[in-house]
């Protein structure tokens, strides 16, 4: 699988790629790591797929990242085009912000912590997170929440925010919570937003609990980075044609 070219859209220094990154280039993939702050955005066409990340901004920030509108076309456009797309927290609220979802502030109050989500039934069939277990690990670190795009399959629920991944068309995926931090990174983004922090369950945010935390988060989601990249190997006309993807 070498070869696959995956643009990484990295809106804040706080959040880079990281674990997932790792773990994406494990499986064959090359990295182009882009922060659209301090530099211009490259044309996704000239990728095999697109990964967006998170960021301390809002959604529906433009005015004071202007570059915001730019990544909700450049998602856009790749949904359109059938290219495989994973985003993560911010980039999974701008993903359904480009495609006809809404972003607001949590009804419940943040989310944060090391916590579960659950997997909806429908899950079972998906080629990305099908294999997962049924309440896989994750890293939650949010106030704002988004509302489905119309066609929008939704893949993964917590019992404080009802959408917490989803699909759209064959191979495009937003996941509200990262599975690709670091115990160091929590803990800046704790440090950056202690009334978030504050939020958090007792212990869940010491070093320990969150070094014990990533080990297992790494063993759960490692394969995740694995099938995407098999998943943007395949040629377009196989994945629509089955779920179940080439072994090599």
């Amino acid at each position: 699988m070498s070869g696959v070219r995956i643009l990484v859209v990295q809106p804040s220094r706080s959040d880079p790629p990281g674990a997932l990154g790792d773990w994406l280039e494990e499986a064959g993939a090359e990295l182009d790591v882009v922060l659209p702050a301090e530099t211009v955005l490259p044309a996704v066409e000239d990728y095999d797929a697109l990964l967006v990340l998170g960021g301390e901004m809002g959604a529906y920030d433009d005015l004071d990242f202007p570059w915001l509108a730019d990544v909700r076309l450049m998602l856009s456009g790749a949904v359109a085009k059938s290219m495989p797309v994973l985003a993560i927290c911010l980039g999974a609220q701008l993903l359904a912000a480009a495609t006809g979802g809404q972003v607001r502030q949590m009804k419940k109050g943040p989310e944060v912590g090391t916590l579960l989500v659950a997997k909806r039934d429908v899950a079972a069939e998906d080629p990305l997170l099908g294999p997962l277990p049924l309440t896989p690990d994750v890293v939650q670190f949010h106030s704002d929440e988004f509302s489905l795009p119309p066609s929008a399959q939704l893949l993964a629920s917590s019992p404080k925010c009802d959408n917490q991944a989803f699909r759209l068309g064959e191979c495009a995926y937003g996941l509200q919570f990262h599975v690709e931090t670091s115990p160091e990174v929590v803990l800046e983004w704790a440090r950056m937003s202690p009334e978030m922090a504050e939020t958090a369950r007792p212990g869940q945010l010491d070093p320990e609990h969150l070094a014990e935390f990533h080990a297992d988060l790494a063993e759960t989601w490692r394969p995740v980075a694995e099938r995407f990249v098999r998943i943007v190997a395949t040629p377009p006309e196989e994945r629509k044609a089955s779920r179940f993807l080439p072994l090599a």
